[in-house]
């Protein structure tokens, strides 16, 4: 409505309606156009002063009020009319007004008018819905639960002896076909199986001992020598498998003894690849009480349990032989509490010992579970394959050795 329309003008409209009879004739005699009339005639009607007819065309008459004199006699009468539209628009249930749009006349007066909705639950339902929908849902991440029983005088390792993660070989070349799936597969399903079968151990060390994976960049090269590798699929793809087989390893490690510690040695094919796995453990996790990673950066792992110690390298900087004068003088104070002392190697792929135990450390190098590139195929080098576990006992040294030869012949025929 148009406030600044005086009501004389509004009033004047609706006397000159009735006088002549049509709104044509009575625009003429005031003077205006027609349409100016008829806005006229609107506002009348909107403050009510039309009488109860003629209706205006849309229109309809909603309030009547009548003044009477002392005597009964009417002396004025107000007739209220307003345009003629549906039901009063309810928004419906779940939806909210968006918007709204309006036709309107020459002057600005509103015609015709939408209103625009959109649904819109109630938040209190949708967390209602949520909860019940996950009332029976289990998160498929769990912690692992400890082991009823371990023993706490007893040490479990587990060496994880050049795993080549991302390696390439083809059977017409090997005689052995393998390559990323394979070797997930395989290694997988060979951890689990070996870890199984240790004893429960209060502790137990999952030592990677350097190659974890096959090729440390995208060139697919050695960092030092710049030899070509065949490699299967890109590094990124590589380092997720070699992540998701540590992850898987360490898993089985919990379910069967109390407490695990994880180092990662570098090798001369993942210098810096080892570095990224082992920081990736420490977050992966970073909220498991039971599990210890070490970050150390050297290449060298130490560790004493009771009378037992241990020591370990890579193999492609320190040869095997050399490892216990080093661990003699690096670690004196461990050396002369302890009777039993072992050092592991790796780097060759085939199984070794050399140091004897009456030289107060036993030295052996250990058997890689993957099979031979065409490299080394034909350069002649020859060695079996399997992973092992070896149990310490913290006064009696060496206990129990579990070992998992690997067995996957038929895979040169596929």
């Amino acid at each position: 409505m148009n406030p600044a329309l005086p009501d004389d003008l509004a009033i004047e409209a609706v006397e000159a309606l009735r006088t002549h009879g049509s709104q044509n004739a009575a625009a003429r005699e005031l003077g205006v156009a027609r349409s100016t009339f008829q806005n006229r005639l609107h506002h009348a009607a909107r403050r009510g002063f039309m009488g109860t007819g003629p209706v205006l065309p849309g229109y309809h008459i909603a309030k009547e009020t009548a003044v009477y004199n002392k005597d009964g006699e009417l002396v004025r009468e107000f007739v209220q009319q307003k345009p003629d539209h549906g039901a009063e628009f309810v928004v419906p249930s779940g939806h909210a007004i968006k918007g709204v749009s309006a036709l309107v006349d020459a002057t600005g007066n509103e015609i015709i008018k939408w209103v625009k909705t959109r649904e819109e639950r109630d938040p209190l339902l949708i967390v209602e819905s949520i909860k019940e929908a996950f009332v029976d849902y289990a998160s498929p991440v769990r912690p692992i639960a400890e082991p009823s029983s371990c023993a706490d005088d007893m040490m479990t390792l587990v060496p994880l002896a050049d795993w080549h993660v991302g390696m390439f070989s083809w059977h017409r070349e090997t005689g052995t076909n393998w390559d990323l799936k394979i070797a997930e597969d395989v290694l997988g399903a060979g951890i689990d199986g070996l870890i199984s079968r240790t004893p429960p151990s209060g502790e137990c060390v999952i030592l990677g001992g350097g190659d974890l994976l096959h090729s440390d960049n995208n060139r697919n090269e050695t960092a030092r020598s710049g030899n070509t590798l065949d490699v299967d699929g890109r590094y990124q793809k590589v380092l997720m498998v070699a992540c998701r087989l540590i992850v898987r390893t360490i898993d089985a490690a919990l379910r069967r003894h109390g407490r695990v510690t994880v180092r990662i040695l570098p090798g001369n094919h993942d210098e810096h690849s080892s570095v990224a796995v082992a920081y990736f453990l420490l977050a992966w996790y970073r909220n498991e009480s039971r599990i210890t990673i070490d970050t150390d950066q050297s290449l060298f792992f130490w560790k004493r349990f009771g009378l037992v110690m241990l020591g370990a390298t890579h193999g492609h900087t320190v040869k095997i032989e050399k490892m216990a004068s080093i661990m003699a003088h690096r670690r004196a104070e461990d050396w002369g509490a302890t009777k039993y002392r072992f050092v592991h190697g790796f780097h060759w792929h085939h199984s070794r010992k050399m140091v004897s135990e009456g030289e107060g450390v036993i030295a052996e190098i250990h058997q890689a579970p993957i099979p031979q590139d065409a490299w080394h195929f034909g350069s002649g080098f020859i060695s079996g394959r399997s992973m092992q576990a070896i149990t310490y006992h913290s006064m009696f040294g060496e206990v129990s050795r579990v070992r998992d030869v690997i067995l996957d012949a038929g895979r040169a025929a596929a």
